[in-house]
């Protein structure tokens, strides 16, 4: 493996995090939209979180729920949010109620007419936001933005709900919103130079790290995190614990295993019950009340300072299902397993030209995923290791699980000894 220096490490960050800015086939001189207000559609956690970055930057927002009491939760959550920061001695209590005089709670689309920007962030389900962007089109003023904020839908079909398709664009937020840095601009087929131009200089006033990607399940950041998963879940079907997989990505440096990230988020994303999904140890789990940290149980059980405890239930449940004899496995192993896939499948978001150059996917990696800086990225990881062993390792996966192939670029670095770094496949393309 090839070992880079902190200087190497942190001047490559460096560059990524700045190139990322750079949107090569915008025009020169694309005049920008005024953005004086922001509407948003959803206060719960996601709208809440969105509407604090601009609340907190200056502009007014206007946010709408169907319900006065959850209008009235989600302020709440927002005002709390503040004050913890005002408590901590970040601003003083006056910029608390300044802040919070931002904000418009309403509880009719309609009431977002004049908005320059309203970004919808509903639960993740594409009949419900198309009936929503419908609605937008008939609403909105001519000229406004519209977004949504969903983390792996075709926005390209959100969009052609609208008779301007061109107004349309990609913000997908990363949870807690008003923390995470990280901002995805997903440009759509018809998405309008000048509001993707708006977007990433709205990024910077709301003080978030943007990276510009196109539209493909999961877009960049969710469809690499995706094969994660999937591999991590192979491995409990081969009788290694969820405690193992997460130890090893710990040691690796990420601060959270896909287990723990799992518990974190809620084991019933995507799940209801009586559902069998493609992840029956989860369902299992679910059926049980074992929904993550929330219900103080999930992969692991939760102590009341929710610490996380490997748990026998766990593993009954996960021996029951699959049927596999306990076994164990070097966390040399589990991060080729887990890892390998990651770079391979942005591999192939660079052939199909839905990121704009690779460091972008480290930037998205780093800042979205608490990818380990020592370790720079997927991509720069990806030449520490060399691509003849990443191919070695796809093959074999690829063998058991088509999905896993190796791209086809991957089998070209390895054959001319070339770096992931250095992929350049034309850009981005819609």
């Amino acid at each position: 493996m090839n070992h880079p220096t902190d200087e190497e490490i942190g001047a490559y960050i460096g560059a990524a995090g700045k190139a990322a800015w750079e949107v090569p086939d915008l025009p020169a001189g694309t005049k920008l939209r005024e953005i004086k207000s922001v509407g948003i559609i959803g206060a719960g956690t996601m709208g809440g979180g969105i509407a604090m970055n601009f609340a907190t930057a200056g502009i007014p927002v206007t946010i709408v729920e169907t319900t006065q009491e959850a209008l009235d939760r989600g302020l709440k959550v927002v005002r709390g949010n503040y004050q913890r920061s005002s408590d901590k001695g970040r601003f003083p209590q006056d910029e608390v109620e300044a802040r919070m005089d931002r904000f418009n709670g309403q509880l009719e689309i309609s009431a977002l007419a004049d908005c320059d920007l309203v970004i919808e962030a509903v639960f993740e389900n594409m009949e419900l936001k198309r009936k929503i962007f419908t609605e937008l089109d008939r609403v909105m003023k001519p000229g406004a933005i519209l977004a949504t904020n969903t983390s792996a839908l075709n926005i390209d079909e959100i969009a052609a709900m609208t008779k301007r398709p061109e107004d349309v664009i990609g913000l997908h937020f990363f949870s807690p919103a008003n923390v995470m840095k990280l901002l995805e601009i997903v440009r759509a087929k018809h998405t309008a130079d000048d509001v993707v131009a708006t977007s990433m200089d709205l990024a910077k006033k709301i003080n978030k790290i943007a990276a510009l990607v196109g539209v493909c399940p999961g877009f960049v950041g969710n469809r690499i995190l995706f094969a994660r998963q999937i591999q991590a879940n192979k491995l409990l079907a081969k009788g290694l614990m969820p405690w193992d997989v997460d130890a090893a990505l710990n040691a690796f440096g990420f601060k959270m295993g896909p287990f723990q990230m799992s518990d974190l988020a809620g084991l019933d994303i995507g799940w209801s019950k009586g559902a069998k999904t493609d992840n029956p140890i989860r369902d299992a789990l679910c059926e049980m009340d074992r929904r993550g940290q929330k219900t103080k149980a999930g992969f692991y059980d939760y102590d009341e300072a929710r610490r996380p405890i490997p748990s026998d239930v766990v593993a009954d449940v996960i021996k029951d299902i699959t049927g596999a004899e306990a076994s164990s496995m070097s966390a040399d192993q589990i991060i080729e397993i887990c890892i390998y896939p990651m770079i391979n499948e942005a591999v192939k978001i660079l052939e199909e030209n839905k990121a704009q150059r690779p460091s972008d996917i480290d930037v998205v990696w780093l800042n979205g995923y608490g990818w380990p800086a020592d370790k720079g990225g997927p991509m720069f990881y990806g030449d520490m290791v060399g691509a003849q062993a990443v191919l070695d390792v796809m093959e074999r996966l690829g063998a058991e699980d088509p999905a896993f192939a190796p791209a086809q670029l991957l089998r070209d670095l390895a054959k001319n000894g070339g770096k992931f770094t250095e992929i350049d496949t034309g850009g981005l393309k819609t």
